[in-house]
């Protein structure tokens, strides 16, 4: 028995033993190393919409983005604004004259582009509904643009607004049709003549009359400029006396005559029946057909701009108008009217403030009546006589032709009536026929007759 427990003892002891050795620690764990740079999230950014982007984003624009990008813009007009841009399509780049787009597009034209591109563009977001109601506004380059609505049409400048209101994030495009472009700095109208080319004469008369400076003073002034042409269809030789030192003032009066004190654009030229020369005798503007006339001459181009006032070209030269007398006397075909009116002692009256329709027989006319007739008026001892025939002629106020076709009859300066009709477009004075109407003069006006008219 003793030995079967011995073993058993020995057994439970080493199981004792080995439950009270001790425990060996666990190991250290394994440790990554610290990457060296930490990796951060990609920022979040915000689709842009500037007008650059808009601009860039459509292919109708891929010339003035070009052109923006030539100029140096694309920041400035990225940048916050806001701004208004009035943005030509590529069609309308087209329209300028062949070869200027490649020129502007050059290293050497980038201020002249850069000038053109600020004239399309307004400080400041201005909708359509804003823009309407405005006459014009001012560009980044400094100079304005006009604004007009017509029959529901806006036009900037020449340009139609075919596109409005294309938000952006820095302001707003209205699309247009042309390229706009920005006014020179205006010369004075001297130096806007003499630079034109078609104004040598009237430029080599305004130095032989002492104008020049008057011209380029601060005005303003409308000038009705005659063009070489028209000095050329003058009787010949008439320039060149009217250049010699001794006709200055004849030259003078002239060329007064053709300026207007004001700037007096084209829209309001053809609201006026006549204006106020600066040289104190009115032109008569009436329009025909479409077309303007100052007095005979056809106003051919209008609203010419100069610093100082405004030049519309004329194809005849203005000449001032005599009084009703000495238009008679000039005329050549009025030497017995002129030798009547002599004898009858009316020559001041007919000078005279007036006004006053004179009915003017030709010399033709005076050779119509018996023979010896006008020999026997012209004597002293039939002054009256004379007189009476003479005033027979006359009429009180200024009638010009259209006024007379609407007459059956008008008064004379005698007192006697005479008849007036209009028979297959032709105009009778009593039984004369009115061969030549509306000579204005300075006092009244001419009609002229082919038969002398005889009271009763």
């Amino acid at each position: 028995m003793k030995a079967f427990r011995l073993p058993s003892l020995i057994i439970v002891l080493a199981l004792v033993l080995a439950a009270c050795a001790p425990v060996a620690a666990p190991a250290e764990p394994t440790v990554a190393p610290m990457p060296t740079e930490v990796p951060t999230e990609e920022p979040i950014v915000e689709p842009s919409n500037t007008i650059v982007d808009i601009a860039a984003g459509n292919p109708d624009f891929s010339t003035l983005v070009a052109a923006v990008t030539a100029a140096g813009l694309v920041e400035a007009l990225s940048g916050e604004g806001p701004f208004t841009v009035f943005a030509p399509t590529n069609e309308a780049f087209a329209k300028l004259p062949e070869g200027t787009l490649e020129s502007l597009l050059l290293p050497e034209n980038k201020q002249a582009l850069t000038d053109i591109l600020l004239y399309h563009v307004v400080s400041g977001s201005v909708l359509a509904a804003d823009v309407v109601n405005l006459s014009e506004a001012e560009t980044l380059l400094g100079k304005n643009v006009n604004i007009k609505v017509d029959m529901g049409s806006v036009m900037i400048n020449e340009a139609n607004v075919v596109s409005t209101d294309i938000i952006a994030d820095n302001g707003v495009i209205h699309v247009i049709d042309s390229v706009i472009l920005p006014p020179a700095d205006l010369a004075d109208i001297v130096d806007t003549a003499v630079a034109d080319g078609r104004f040598t004469t009237l430029a080599a008369a305004l130095g032989a009359a002492e104008l020049v400076e008057t011209l380029k003073g601060e005005g303003p002034f409308t000038v009705f400029a005659p063009t070489d042409d028209a000095f050329a269809a003058l009787p010949e030789g008439t320039v060149e006396s009217l250049l010699l030192p001794e006709n200055k003032q004849a030259l003078t009066d002239i060329l007064l005559y053709h300026v207007v004190a004001g700037k007096v654009m084209a829209a309001d030229v053809v609201s006026l029946t006549e204006a106020e020369t600066v040289f104190g005798q009115n032109v008569s503007i009436k329009v025909d057909m479409g077309k303007v006339y100052i007095n005979e001459s056809e106003v051919i181009i209008t609203d010419i701009e100069t610093s100082n006032g405004v030049i519309h070209v004329i194809d005849a030269v203005l000449l001032p108008k005599d009084d009703i007398v000495d238009t008679a006397v000039a005329d050549g075909r009025f030497t017995t009217l002129a030798a009547a009116l002599g004898a009858a002692e009316l020559i001041e009256t007919l000078k005279g403030e007036g006004p006053f329709t004179v009915f003017a027989p030709t010399d033709d006319a005076f050779a119509k009546l018996p023979a010896g007739t006008v020999e026997s008026l012209l004597l002293p001892e039939n002054k009256q006589q004379l007189i009476d025939i003479l005033l027979y002629n006359v009429v009180a106020g200024k009638v010009m032709a259209e006024d007379v076709v609407t007459l059956t009859e008008a008064e004379t300066v005698l007192g006697q009536n005479v008849s007036i009709k209009v028979e297959m477009g032709k105009v009778y004075i009593n039984e004369s026929e009115v061969i030549i109407t509306d000579i204005v003069t300075s006092n009244g006006v001419i009609h002229v007759i082919d038969t002398v008219l005889l009271p009763n």
